[in-house]
């Protein structure tokens, strides 16, 4: 591609210059060169005076008028219209391809309702056509073009919809299973957690019974692996929402994972012998899954059994994606010092098997010289790289993250195998469209948007660097003694380690605090100090350990990871304690939109057109508190309420509330401290709910027979009552009243100014947030739930709970023939 000048005449009375399109033309043609050129007589100019011919002098006057004529609207829309056609010119328009494809998507995923295929479909046909007829206009060509890839972007996320069609719980309920283990994960608490195809259910039998499900185990049979079939009483929960609105959806997540339901084994599951009829019963696919998995546990068994500890179940994570195991507070440890990304197995794992196994062949190669002169040793060791990380997919489970990591990788490699060049902008958006027309669900998770854009940033920003690089002279490096060059090495790989912890981390901040809303504030030191331990010690050992497994010779290089592996905990954990509180609240979602566009823009443009990207983070960074932060949280099954009540203190209504609840609200709401309720008897006197304007402004959770209070700092007070009943005297002075009771269908208020919310509305439209308004006494508190109706396909199950229907929980009566028996 031509650099800076290339085609532009650049001497200094020049008053025109080349298109860039002409360089493509299809036929230009060729002057010969004559045998031989005349000879200019070059002479002197005479000294300028009166009766010499007079210069040709440029005056500020004039200069200042050639630039204001550049800064005219005809002057810039040349400008930009010469810049666009040569960014089109360099194969922009393909980059921008998953870009609308993901906005269909995206574009989907946000409907307030389920559309019916032919809408898409005739979308996806009726722009077809106008983008056929009007070719000979170019710029409606391209709107239609764009508006084509985008209803194809919905149509992909409409048909993967109906594809997974997962049947899904409607209310919890304990049932006998029987059915086949698909996956067991020992987990860090000592419980194990099965995966299991259900084959049947009994007592009651479900009519509408989930065909994947979840449940954990105390214990199982000695011999369970995945294969077994199993029976067993079990408790099944129907998938949940988000735990706040605008939180992470696990209901959208249970949906395309094809899970109907999670639960809990009620004592410990049997293994059902095989029918001698049909031993081998299962498809052909699922006992192929279950020898991989039974392959996948058998390693994760001998590299813990080999290492040992925390260190044995990281290095299971690292080599068959098992990470059940690890122990919360090394997993806490990592989040908080930004270092999480080495557990999860994704393009870091993959480029670092397939750069060791490059590496290793390319030396072996090396030490036969005749042999590397003749043959392109470099395909050969991509060949063996492409096959060991889809071997390193397999084993390690098929995630979602390693797939596109290897799409990625895949692209890359195979573009080695036909002499292109491997790390490219348009090799990242042909791993892109994979990825959405596969699986376009990814597209609204944070994986995918983390993982595309840290790597879309740090190829932006490698392809300007080596263009910077390029276009200036650089004189040889002076002779520098040993030690001189292995400091200078060293400082380079640290400089570079470095910027690419900046860059990555810039582009992943906003969609890191989106989705998880925290941050790692130490996380660079935390990757300089901890990532040349991850890739030259711990990864490629990892490798070479997995090399010798099969020979029993994986002993000393296991040992080595473990030790590595040791030094990252102690390293991560005491970053960990030395970092601030990582929680920054709620960010606002056009501040993230803005940001993804300004990252589009500056790492796909080429030209001064990336200069555009400027004003959209400028704008993102003004409207990044734009989101305000709820007043109160209520869980979608009305058991838990809390609120800030100032100085970083979320009280909650609950002694033990749920953990991972907790977590994400202490995080949406920048809070450090839990304050759980004071509990009085109800014959106490130094509670009295007649008298609540004594509670102070910022008052924890007070509770009494079966009813709690608490103020909030704008002097809103809150109530959680078990029942109607309960709830009625609060209605005399609360603002908010939450009722635990399903069966309350009416209002017991019946007062304007009291927002009461039930348990029913809360099973029909998820958790909510509650918004006080301190500048009017008379007006009513808003709230917002995280579900609306109607319901999109991994919603609809909503509606069947016994919640939802008005009913109250679900109570086995006692059988006659038990007590008989005693």
């Amino acid at each position: 591609m031509a650099g800076p000048g290339r085609g532009t005449d650049e001497s200094d009375d020049a008053v025109s210059s080349v298109s860039e399109r002409s360089l493509f033309a299809a036929s230009v043609p060729v002057i010969p060169a004559p045998d031989s050129l005349p000879r200019l007589d070059v002479r002197p100019l005479p000294p300028e005076g009166p009766a010499t011919v007079p210069s040709l002098k440029i005056g500020p006057a004039f200069r200042l008028r050639g630039h204001l004529r550049h800064l005219s609207p005809s002057g810039i829309r040349n400008s930009v219209a010469l810049a666009a056609d040569m960014e089109i010119d360099r194969g922009v328009a393909f980059l921008l391809v998953p870009v609308f494809l993901a906005c269909g998507v995206i574009f989907y995923f946000s409907l307030a309702s389920e559309p019916d295929f032919s809408q898409p479909i005739a979308v996806v046909v009726l722009t077809a056509l106008c983008a056929a007829v009007s070719r000979s206009w170019r710029k409606t060509h391209l709107c239609f073009v764009v508006t084509l890839l985008c209803a194809l972007g919905v149509l992909a996320a409409k048909v993967e919809t109906w594809r997974a069609g997962t049947q899904m719980l409607g209310s919890e309920i304990p049932t006998r299973l029987t059915g086949r283990v698909v996956s067991l994960d020992r987990m860090a608490n000592g419980r194990i957690r099965l995966t299991i195809d259900v084959i049947s259910t009994a007592r009651p039998t479900l009519r509408y019974m989930p065909k994947r499900v979840r449940a954990s185990a105390l214990k199982i049979p000695p011999g369970t692996t995945a294969g077994s079939k199993v029976t067993g009483y079990v408790r099944l929960l129907p998938p949940t929402g988000p735990v706040r609105p605008d939180g992470y959806d696990y209901s959208f997540d249970s949906y395309f994972a094809g899970i109907g339901a999670s639960g809990f084994f009620l004592g410990t599951p049997k293994i059902v012998p095989p029918d001698g009829a049909s031993p081998n019963g299962a498809p052909l696919a699922a006992r192929l899954s279950s020898a991989i998995e039974n392959a996948r546990e058998t390693i994760a068994d001998h590299i813990r059994g080999s290492i040992g500890g925390a260190e044995g179940e990281i290095a299971a994570a690292l080599i068959v994606g098992v990470r059940a195991g690890i122990p919360e507070e090394i997993n806490e440890a990592m989040r908080r010092t930004g270092i999480y990304h080495i557990i999860s197995i994704s393009g870091l794992h993959m480029a670092l098997v397939a750069g060791t196994v490059m590496a290793l062949l390319r030396g072996a190669f090396a030490l036969f010289p005749h042999f590397s002169s003749r043959r392109p040793v470099k395909k050969y060791a991509a060949a063996a790289a492409l096959f060991s990380i889809a071997a390193y997919l397999i084993i390690s489970g098929v995630v979602v993250a390693a797939e596109r990591s290897f799409i990625m990788l895949a692209v890359m490699l195979i573009a080695v195998l036909f002499d292109r060049a491997a790390l490219t902008m348009r090799n990242l958006a042909i791993s892109a469209i994979a990825v959405i027309v596969v699986s376009p669900h990814e597209v609204v998770g944070p994986s995918f948007q983390m993982s595309f854009a840290a790597t879309a940033a740090l190829v932006g920003a490698y392809a300007g660097w080596s263009d910077y690089r390029a276009g200036r002279a650089i004189a040889p490096p002076p002779r520098r003694s040993p030690l001189g060059f292995v400091t200078r090495k060293f400082l380079v790989a640290m400089g570079g380690l470095a910027m690419t912890s900046i860059i990555a981390g810039s582009a992943t901040a906003l969609f890191a605090i989106l989705h998880f809303q925290r941050v790692s504030p130490l996380s660079l030191f935390a990757n300089l100090a901890i990532m040349p331990i991850v890739s030259l010690v711990v990864m490629p050992f990892a490798v070479l350990s997995a090399l010798a497994m099969p020979f029993g010779a994986d002993g000393p290089f296991l040992y080595v990871m473990g030790k590595g592996l040791t030094a990252m905990i102690v390293l991560s954990g005491w970053i960990s304690e030395r970092s601030p509180i990582d929680a920054v609240g709620l960010i606002s979602m056009q501040s993230v939109l803005l940001a993804t566009i300004a990252l589009v823009i500056a790492t796909m443009a080429t030209t001064w057109l990336r200069l555009a990207a400027l004003p959209f983070a400028l704008a993102a960074l003004l409207t990044i508190s734009d989101t305000p932060t709820p007043d109160v949280l209520i869980s979608e099954n009305a058991r838990l309420v809390a609120l800030p009540i100032g100085s970083g203190e979320l009280a909650v209504n609950r002694a033990r509330p749920n953990e991972f609840t907790i977590d994400n609200w202490k995080h949406a709401l920048k809070a450090e401290t839990i304050i759980v309720p004071e509990t009085f008897a109800k014959t106490d006197m130094q509670f009295d709910i007649t008298d609540p304007a004594d509670l102070p402004l910022g008052a924890p959770f007070y509770c009494t027979a079966g009813l709690c209070l608490a103020r909030h700092p704008s002097g809103a007070i809150v109530a959680l009552a078990d029942d109607r009943k309960t709830a009625r005297p609060a209605c005399a002075f609360a603002d908010l009243i939450v009722i635990d009771d399903a069966t309350a269908y009416y209002d017991p208020c019946r007062n304007p100014l009291v927002l009461v919310v039930t348990k029913r509305q809360l099973a029909r439209m998820g958790s909510a947030a509650v918004f006080f308004d301190p500048q009017s006494a008379t007006t009513r508190a808003k709230i917002r739930f995280a579900v609306e109706e109607p319901y999109r396909p991994w919603h609809a199950q909503r509606k069947f709970s016994r919640e939802a229907r008005g009913l109250p929980p679900y109570r086995k009566a006692e059988k006659p023939k038990k007590a008989a028996a005693q």
